[in-house]
């Protein structure tokens, strides 16, 4: 594996996102990775506990964009192509119904969380378990100002409420470690320094119980959110309109500029009004 890294203490799985010189940016590498790592670890007679973490400084940066924006803007003859709604669709389901292996396999899941873990990286953490979060972490969803929706929305309202979630996806503004846990996006923030050991500690206590029991509890809690929040029927609408949302005309004008740009200067110049990640002002 080159995205992820795999380390095991006892009966705790690390998967540890390993391309800090790329913000640990998503890729169809990083997606089958995590797909085939989740799946031997459920599989695993020893694995109680999967916990995922990251090097470098940020935890998920979102969607390698230089690879997402090439793959919308031309077939690969530099000619426009027709917006291909099933095919799209076929395409970004991929990455949320891996990611939904997260929420979705029998052993409990917990992520520690430091720096950037924005856009696509929340679509795939918030599917943990549990968020253990440093002080430096920033939590946010900005594409939903311009070229995206979240690929789950039932996880921000399943987490914040339907009022606090509207607020934050209307307004894609970041939101830091502590505020996150205070709101309970997250489970708890932590110094930096203890986010590791602190959450190790963590899943080692509840590695302590039979795997059976960690199953049953898994299973008995994700019955009531399957009932209340329809995930499935929520992972459908939110990658549909992702799609719509990447093929709207503000959609092709920001693609456009990230061709002409550079994606670091289209994502800036979309943030600079509200001034916060890139273009928080110090």
């Amino acid at each position: 594996m080159t995205a992820i890294r795999i380390e095991d203490d006892g009966a705790v799985r690390h998967l540890v996102l390993c391309r800090p010189d790329e913000y640990n940016t998503i890729t169809p590498e990083l997606r089958d990775e995590l797909g085939t790592a989740l799946d031997e670890a459920d599989r695993s007679d020893i694995v109680k506990v999967v916990l995922v973490r990251a090097e470098g400084k940020a935890f998920c940066a979102g969607f390698d964009l230089d690879w997402s924006t090439t793959a919308q803007a031309d077939d690969g003859d530099g000619q426009a192509r027709a917006w291909d709604s099933v095919a799209d669709l076929r395409q970004i389901r991929r990455y949320a119904d891996t990611f939904a292996k997260l929420q979705e396999i029998s052993k409990p899941t917990i992520a520690a969380v430091h720096g950037w873990c924005v856009a696509g990286g929340t679509d795939m953490i918030l599917n943990t378990d549990l968020i253990v979060a440093a002080e430096s972490a920033r939590f946010g969803y900005p594409p939903a100002r311009v070229w995206g929706v979240p690929e789950a929305p039932w996880l921000w309202i399943a987490r914040l409420g339907l009022e606090r979630a509207k607020r934050y996806l209307f307004t894609g503004d970041e939101i830091d470690g502590s505020e996150a846990a205070r709101i309970g996006l997250v489970l708890e923030c932590v110094p930096d320094k203890d986010l590791v050991e602190h959450t190790s500690a963590l899943a080692q206590r509840m590695a302590l119980l039979p795997m059976n029991q960690l199953q049953m509890m898994k299973w008995l809690c994700n019955d009531v959110a399957s009932h209340q929040y329809q995930p499935e029927t929520s992972r459908l609408l939110g990658v549909l309109f992702d799609g719509v949302a990447r093929h709207t005309q503000e959609g092709i004008d920001f693609v456009a500029h990230a061709k002409e740009s550079g994606w670091r200067d289209a994502v800036r110049d979309r943030d600079d009004p509200f001034g916060d990640y890139g273009s928080r002002r110090t």
